[in-house]
């Protein structure tokens, strides 16, 4: 396929609808692409002489760059116009180009067939095979109702209905590295609409996504009034530091709130700057005074959280690192993207979408419901212990089917089966519990030497679900957690076989209890405990 893309941003290769259109293009595939750029072009106005229609039919007599555009429309298949929204319809340069078009069409009058104005001229080419994309980004906060001059007069270039159109709000958007995560989303639309237009075209499912706000209105209007780094009341200039915290608090999803207002302190240590945003029912707010009680204080260099910001660096990297300590209600920071970035709409959609694969999360229940049958089984009975285990393990995976595998639920099953095959020979009852302990504290152990620790498995789709695995403090919690639990469960393992063998059943059993209860409270106390002992002291 054939395809021109006429580039009308006077910004050049930094055009923000040209991010659009490239990323249309990638879902379009592998195609014969070329790109004319509107502001390097050298293109004379037209001098509306009319020579093109008698003296020279078809051709300008002003000799510049517009000839050789005229090739490369009459080449293409698909014609893509990309261009930003320049008060109300198409850059100058670009409506130049679009009035130079005229040796295109002959002079003789004609009706158009689809009703449009009172006359027209035919096209000097068949041109009845082309198509049409128009790919624009504007800075109002949405592209409704904001076009109507740009869909009229293409209306008459390209026909009524004969051209599709991607018209995306908040544009500026696009060129701020800080709100690269939610942009590249939008991007990911764009490029499914690319390989819809070329195949079967854009579904309306695509289409309803592709209209979809990047922002809300308000958060949008908030940030974009933030930016401009003026006072609105005062119309005097603010502080960088000061326009960066109002954009960022204009990023607070007031959804969030849950009953009880919180005051985020920020502190840039070098800057000699504090601000306080007040996050509430009604949204956030920054004041300058230090007026509020903080509920939460981040003391951090200036170059340090705007690197964050725009994606340099990892947030919970740089706080394992040391560069930026957080004082007051951790919470917040562990539900940093519940507060601010995600819209309610945003939060909403990934409900929706989990609902179709949170069936598919692991359980630990998976994993410990062979081991906990194995040991009180076989505790009572032996060799009907052994039975009943054997069953359970055959069964587990039907009755879990809902959720996904993970390779210690596979590993508990295939252990927990050689050992009830083991209790079932003759004496083997206390060996085959002993190694019940022992296979089970050094699968916690062993896992420690891998990507992702025994507990990490389960617990990271609470924690941004893959992303977790990149958290220094996420994995360092939980590989302490494994340690843990690998220990107690070779300590376990050498406890019971002598209290077994001296018959002492029931210290056994109150002591194996007593340590999984008090492993159990220490887990719960460690994973609040540890983030924000990280978060108050930096890395040691």
């Amino acid at each position: 396929m054939k395809i021109l893309v006429i580039n009308g941003s006077p910004k050049g290769d930094a055009s923000n609808s040209l991010k659009l259109t490239k990323a249309f293009l990638e879902g379009m595939g592998d195609n014969d692409v070329r790109e004319v750029t509107v502001s390097r072009l050298n293109l004379s106005p037209c001098k509306g002489c009319f020579c093109c229609w008698s003296k020279t039919p078809g051709k300008c007599v002003i000799n510049d760059d517009m000839s050789r555009v005229i090739e490369d429309e009459l080449w293409a298949d698909i014609i893509i116009w990309s261009f930003p929204l320049y008060y109300f319809n198409v850059p100058g340069p670009l409506k130049n180009l679009i009035d130079r078009q005229l040796p295109m069409n002959l002079p003789f009058m004609t009706e158009r067939e689809d009703g449009m104005g009172s006359g027209s001229h035919p096209s000097r080419y068949d041109m009845s095979g082309k198509r049409y994309i128009l790919i624009s980004t504007c800075g109002f906060y949405s592209a409704e109702k904001n076009y109507e001059s740009v869909k009229s007069m293409f209306d008459y270039i390209c026909g009524k209905g004969n051209y599709e159109t991607i018209f995306c709000g908040q544009g500026e958007l696009f060129r701020a590295p800080e709100l690269k995560k939610r942009t590249d989303e939008y991007l990911d639309i764009v490029r499914k609409a690319g390989r819809e237009y070329i195949s079967t075209g854009i579904s309306n499912e695509t289409r309803s996504k592709l209209n979809e706000l990047l922002y809300p209105k308000e958060v949008f209007e908030q940030m974009a009034d933030a930016s401009w780094g003026i006072d609105k009341e005062t119309g005097n200039e603010v502080d960088k530091s000061l326009s960066f915290t109002r954009q960022m608090a204009a990023l607070y999803n007031k959804g969030s709130y849950d009953g009880k207002d919180r005051v985020l302190e920020i502190c840039y240590t070098d800057l000699g700057k504090t601000y306080q945003i007040l996050l509430g029912k009604d949204g956030s707010k920054v004041f300058t005074a230090g007026s509020l009680p903080a509920t939460t204080r981040i003391e951090t260099p200036w170059e340090v959280w705007t690197s964050i910001a725009r994606g340099e660096i990892r947030g919970d990297v740089a706080l394992f690192k040391g560069m930026y300590k957080v004082t007051g209600d951790f919470s917040l920071m562990m539900n940093w993207d519940k507060y601010f970035s995600k819209t309610k709409e945003q939060q909403e959609n990934e409900i929706d979408k989990s609902l179709t694969s949170k069936n598919k999360k692991p359980s630990m229940m998976t994993m410990l419901i062979p081991w906990i049958t194995f040991w009180i089984a076989v505790s009572i009975n032996a060799n009907i212990g052994a039975i009943i285990t054997l069953a359970v393990c055959a069964c587990t995976p039907m009755v879990m089917a809902r959720k996904e595998l993970t390779v210690y639920d596979k590993i508990s099953m295939a252990v927990v089966s050689l050992l009830s095959v083991l209790t079932l020979q003759n004496d083997m009852k206390i060996i085959s519990i002993v190694a019940g302990y022992l296979a089970f504290g050094l699968m916690w152990l062993l896992s420690c030497f891998t990507r992702e620790p025994l507990c990490a498995a389960y617990v990271k789709y609470d924690y941004n679900g893959e992303d977790a695995l990149n958290n220094p403090i996420f994995m360092k919690t939980n590989y302490v957690l494994a340690v843990g639990w690998g220990i107690l469960y070779i300590l376990t393992a050498i406890w019971s076989w002598f209290l077994m063998r001296l018959n002492m059943i029931v210290l056994l059993q109150i002591l194996n209890n007593a340590a999984t209860w008090a492993m159990g409270i220490f887990t719960i106390w460690f994973v609040r405990w540890y983030p924000q002992h990280i978060a108050l002291k930096g890395k040691r």
